[in-house]
């Protein structure tokens, strides 16, 4: 199992673990997984990472439907500024691949922001760290495992 489902399992939080097949040279991760599982985009959430340009990094956690907004994250993150970090760098932090990538689990946990409007769903999807896997868990419970900060980061086309 990934690390992301063993952290979870080793605390004890309570989650679901969905699968579906990727389609490999599937670029769009989080719609696919939406898709796949019949889901509402707004009830999955893509993991980015965001850095502050002098070598601080951190966790951002969107719904797939939306976009992060840099200025927000960067005020949330209490940062100046901050930019997306290259696929290398992600990859190298976390201990995940592109498209794999979960806020739980990674090599070192890092400061995380998730998007507000994950408080509206009863349960949301994030990556479980590996491609066509997602965990399924209450914002609340993935809020205090990551002890992250909750804002408004994302900016949604329909709103």
């Amino acid at each position: 199992m990934t690390p992301a489902v063993e952290a979870l399992k080793k605390k004890g939080v309570a989650f679901e673990l969905h699968s579906y097949e990727h389609v490999v040279g599937s670029q769009g991760y989080g719609l696919e997984a939406s898709e796949k599982l019949g889901l509402s985009p707004d009830k999955v959430f893509k993991t980015l990472l965001v850095s502050d340009g002098a070598g601080k990094f951190a966790t951002a956690i969107v719904p797939v439907a939306g976009m992060l907004n840099l200025k927000r994250a960067a005020k949330a993150l209490g940062w100046k500024k901050a930019t997306m970090a290259n696929g290398d760098d992600a990859q190298r932090i976390t201990g995940f691949v592109l498209g794999g990538i979960s806020p739980l689990g990674q090599k070192k946990r890092l400061p995380t922001v998730l998007d507000h409007r994950a408080k509206a769903q009863a349960t949301i999807y994030i990556s479980a760290g590996r491609r066509g896997l997602e965990i399924e868990i209450a914002p609340l419970l993935l809020v205090q495992e990551l002890s992250a900060t909750v804002a408004d980061v994302a900016e949604i086309e329909a709103e």
